[in-house]
């Protein structure tokens, strides 16, 4: 049974409870502006205040580690621009596999937030107001939704917001989205936690991240690699497909 369909989900519920996680977002991502909190969260205030962060999560971790994964969490599921300089951070301040680990956790469950509120609020509107086109569409991602939405995690072309919000549209299952955002955010999310694990040696010689690393041709061919891996049951589907009609 679809998820949307089952008693009590989201075809049953008030129409203004659909759209009051999208609310608490913009609101959310209107405050973080108007707030001006955006002008202290950089890498200068990063710099400015290592030795006080590393001395802190020193002697509180597990409190520390709370903090920086609602935090991260929160970083996603409102869709703000330093979703890098978060992972950066957790390297920097919990090692390379710590800081991985909090990060791919926290991303999954902030990009799931996002996904079901977008499913929520606007699916099924879209739903209706498409034609016969959509249902085709529909039908053939849900079909091959992991090997697609694999390919585009470890592929990182398309903003990670998007990638978040479009899937919700075709009726992906949660638990698809979230598997594949956890696998696929793997790779990216190691080599920046990696960079932020170097942070002091950076910030001692008064530079900045480089924030084009995965731009790099030594790691993008890797992860292209594994993006067409990940597609092979589609092609493999379709191979099938033309034999049995010949």
């Amino acid at each position: 049974m679809n998820e949307s369909a089952r008693p009590g989900g989201l075809d049953d519920a008030p129409r203004w409870r659909r759209f009051l996680p999208v609310v608490v977002i913009i609101a959310g991502v209107i405050a973080y502006f108007a707030l001006g909190l955006h002008r202290y969260v950089s890498f200068d205030t990063v710099r400015a205040h290592r030795g006080e962060l590393v001395a802190w999560v020193a002697n509180h971790r597990a409190l520390a580690m709370c903090v920086f994964f609602v935090g991260y969490v929160l970083i996603i599921a409102l869709s703000l621009p330093i979703g890098a300089l978060g992972t950066l951070l957790g390297g920097f301040l919990f090692g390379i596999v710590m800081g991985t680990t909090l990060s791919v956790i926290a991303a999954t469950v902030g990009a799931t937030l996002v996904f079901l509120a977008a499913r929520g609020a606007f699916a099924d509107v879209l739903r209706r107001r498409a034609g016969a086109w959509f249902a085709r569409m529909e039908d053939g991602l849900r079909r091959h939704a992991f090997s697609y939405l694999l390919f585009l995690r470890f592929v990182p072309v398309f903003p990670f917001w998007l990638i978040n919000i479009v899937p919700a549209f075709f009726r992906v299952p949660t638990r698809t989205f979230a598997a594949t955002t956890f696998l696929g955010i793997i790779p990216g999310t190691a080599v920046y936690a990696s960079v932020g694990a170097g942070l002091d040696k950076v910030f001692d010689k008064g530079r900045t991240p480089d924030l084009d690393t995965l731009r790099d041709p030594n790691l993008l061919l890797p992860l292209a690699a594994l993006a067409l891996l990940s597609l092979v049951p589609v092609v493999w589907s379709w191979l099938r497909g033309r034999r049995e009609k010949t």
